[in-house]
């Protein structure tokens, strides 16, 4: 399928993701009438900014509650049900009850969604302080260093920030395996196709901000006046503008860009060899994905269904055929059953 296809047929989980951040709006602007009266009745100026200040903090404690325990499982529901569409060319007939049994399937708590989400998340920051890094070593050598090193950041940050969304698609994928094991293998597969990957990656990063710029200065216009009309402070109404703004391009911009993303990993993936070592690599790069790789390492292969009779059926957990195992110190490839890494020589848990 299409990624257009994909999205439009799948448009259930970005109104979904819309209505939650409407929510989180509307809790924000009722939070801050409330406020605002109290304000009114001291008729104090520092009154009005410790109520300023309270209804910041509030806002980003509802934001944080909506998006972490809502938001968060509508996304892996999403990335459930756009994995099944593209492995299957089709979208389940429910795709809301579909999506919500696969994520309780896969990680059975949300706190293990959220653990792999993290680590996943961050593992992808700390490549990209990397590049930071580098570009801040030049800036003194190379005029203008400084410049392209905001500019590759944004592009590095946009385009990488749909390789958690990838790799937790490719833990359905890989329904055989431990979730931890399944994403640290997406994200080598990710790194592995890089090129092909992030080929549009600068026309994502033009299209996101622009679409956002857009987005934000007819949300302005709009609680502008209202807040003009109501004789409330403008600078509110562009911070809500804003809000408005990043939750649009959560529910429709963001979810579009995941699907193209998506399509474009899930069709790579299957046919992805691991030519060398990234294990090791990324470990060494990224103390989160050494994280997320070492609890990959640990994890039982998921129980699949056997059938009798069947030429060549595995019994559920059991190893298969010339299985390998990774150095959680170094990433290196060993035998199954090695006790000691044949590079670091550290044991093998």
């Amino acid at each position: 399928m299409k990624p257009r296809e994909v999205f439009s047929k799948t448009m259930p989980f970005c109104w979904a993701k819309l209505l939650l951040g409407l929510a989180t709006i509307v809790i924000s602007i009722v939070i801050f009438a409330i406020l605002m009266g109290i304000g009114w009745l001291f008729n104090s100026g520092g009154v009005f900014f410790i109520m300023l200040i309270i209804w910041l903090i509030a806002t980003g404690f509802v934001n944080f509650i909506i998006n972490h325990y809502m938001g968060y499982l509508v996304k892996a529901g999403h990335v459930a049900v756009i994995t099944e569409a593209v492995v299957s060319g089709r979208v389940p007939d429910n795709q809301v009850a579909y999506g919500k049994q696969m994520v309780k399937e896969r990680f059975a708590t949300s706190n293990v969604y959220f653990a792999l989400d993290k680590l996943v998340s961050g593992a992808v920051k700390q490549l990209q302080n990397g590049f930071e890094k580098l570009g801040g070593s030049l800036g003194s050598i190379v005029p203008g260093m400084s410049f392209v090193v905001t500019l590759g950041k944004m592009f590095i940050g946009i385009a990488l920030g749909y390789i958690d969304e990838c790799c937790l698609g490719y833990t359905f994928l890989k329904k055989e395996q431990g979730a931890f094991k399944s994403a640290a293998d997406g994200v080598v597969i990710y790194a592995q196709n890089w090129k092909k990957l992030l080929k549009d990656a600068a026309k994502t990063t033009a299209a996101v901000v622009g679409l956002v710029i857009v987005v934000t200065l007819v949300s302005f216009l709009v609680f502008g006046l209202i807040f003009r009309l109501l004789g409330w402070n403008g600078f509110v109404a562009f911070l809500i503008a804003c809000f408005l703004a990043w939750k649009i391009k959560t529910a429709f911009i963001d979810s579009y860009m995941m699907v193209k993303m998506m399509v474009s990993y899930m069709e790579e993936a299957p046919k992805t060899v691991i030519t060398f070592d990234l294990y090791g690599k990324l470990s060494g790069l990224s103390g989160r994905f050494k994280e997320l790789f070492n609890k990959g390492q640990k994890e039982s292969p998921t129980p699949q269904p056997t059938y009798a009779g069947v030429t060549g059926t595995a019994q559920p957990g059991a190893a298969p055929a010339n299985k390998q195992v990774f150095c959680g110190e170094c990433g290196a490839k060993n035998a199954a059953g090695t006790r000691f890494c044949g590079e670091c020589g550290k044991p093998i848990s």
